[in-house]
């Protein structure tokens, strides 16, 4: 591990609480403030992300998940991790004002571990309420948390060119 890294893990959740299931990183840095988890912290980074890099690169973590609603054609409720190279290429649904890519190329730049976690949503419209199987994804992640080792576990999107065969 650098010298300049602590043993603190962070949580960045991206996402809009007035837009339904895009509202699943903003519950779950509610669950993680209500109720923290040992070894991490989180940095709510809402509908835009990039405003807070700079806070998350500050805490100098050794391993930063990124936590966002991504339409990835699955069932709702549906966590995958998503390479990050992939993101460009593929169609995932964001109403932020930058791609994740480019907020997680700026996090990989200091921190050595950079994931990205999406959970598939199922409605994703204004004043909605967020649905049971994002709900109950989200819960299923904060338990997660706390034992997570490597990538968490977690099943890999892959991505359809790569099921079908095609490059």
């Amino acid at each position: 591990m650098n010298a300049n890294t602590s043993d603190l893990s962070v949580v960045l959740t991206v996402g809009n609480s007035m837009m339904g299931d895009d509202g699943a990183g903003p519950l779950l840095a509610e669950l993680m403030t209500l109720k923290p988890v040992a070894g991490w912290t989180v940095v709510d980074g809402g509908a835009t992300p990039e405003n807070v890099v700079h806070r998350v690169r500050a805490l100098r973590p050794r391993r930063v998940v990124v936590v966002d609603a991504a339409d990835m054609t699955l069932i709702p409720g549906d966590i995958r991790l998503i390479d990050p190279a992939d993101i460009a290429g593929m169609f995932i649904m964001s109403t932020h004002n930058l791609p994740l890519s480019f907020v997680i190329e700026q996090l990989k730049e200091d921190i050595a571990e950079v994931w990205f976690v999406g959970i598939q949503p199922d409605v994703v419209a204004f004043y909605f309420p967020m649905t049971e199987p994002v709900t109950r994804a989200v819960n299923a992640l904060y338990q997660r948390l706390e034992q997570w080792r490597g990538d968490g576990g977690l099943p890999w999107l892959v991505p359809d060119n790569a099921a079908d065969g095609n490059e």
